[in-house]
């Protein structure tokens, strides 16, 4: 998918093994003050270092298990350079909450034991409130360049994502969970809807849903 604005040409596609350091990157400074994150992998302001090293142990894993499990790992490119990158699973991959054992045992070693269980479980949860979509996809990580918030690129991905979505007409939509206000915001006006509300170690969210036919 290809969108020229401003004398600008924007090309939504699958990334490049070369681009997966700029996607753990920008996911690294989307995802660095996530509520739910904080939460599960133990933030600790007096010892931030810690919480980072967990964090970029996090995405290197989900990264590399969505890559090897040919998981759509989609980036907004400007100009040739990757701008904005999403993460999205099949729910009918073998692609599952536990991963594998060799996921598994690298988080725990690097994020730790407890925290890798709260991670497995969020997931799991999530799956199984959305069971009644029968195949969808889940949007695990959207990140967009800090260098170009608010220019619409999140919105470009995303009508990406939508064509991705309605190609597999076994499909029935797109899922996302979301804590922040200002992302529900967006997301709903690009035609997604409340499904469920969740809570995560306290964390509040939505589970929201848009119908590949919608």
């Amino acid at each position: 998918m290809s969108i020229t604005a401003q004398e600008e040409t924007f090309s939504v596609q699958y990334i490049e093994a070369e681009d997966i350091s700029t996607a753990a990157s920008l996911i690294y400074q989307a995802y660095h003050d996530d509520p739910v994150l904080k939460t599960m992998l133990g933030y600790d302001g007096k010892n931030k270092a810690v919480y980072e090293k967990k964090l970029r142990a996090l995405i290197r894993e989900e990264l590399s298990s969505f890559w090897q499990e040919k998981q759509p790992l989609i980036g907004l490119y400007r100009s040739g350079k990757l701008k904005a990158v999403a993460c999205m699973f099949d729910s009918l991959s073998q692609l599952q909450a536990q991963r594998y054992w060799y996921w598994r045992l690298k988080l725990m070693l690097s994020a730790g034991y407890l925290q890798t269980n709260q991670l497995i479980e969020k997931e799991q949860t999530i799956r199984d409130t959305l069971k009644e979509k029968g195949r969808y996809y889940f949007l695990a990580f959207i990140a967009v360049d800090p260098h170009f918030h608010g220019q619409g690129f999140g919105r470009y991905l995303l009508r990406g994502l939508d064509e991705l979505v309605k190609a597999n007409s076994e499909s029935s939509g797109l899922a996302v969970f979301v804590t922040r206000s200002e992302h529900t915001e967006l997301f709903k006006s690009e035609g997604f809807l409340t499904f469920k509300q969740l809570t995560f170690n306290q964390v509040a969210g939505e589970l929201l849903f848009k119908n590949a036919l919608g």
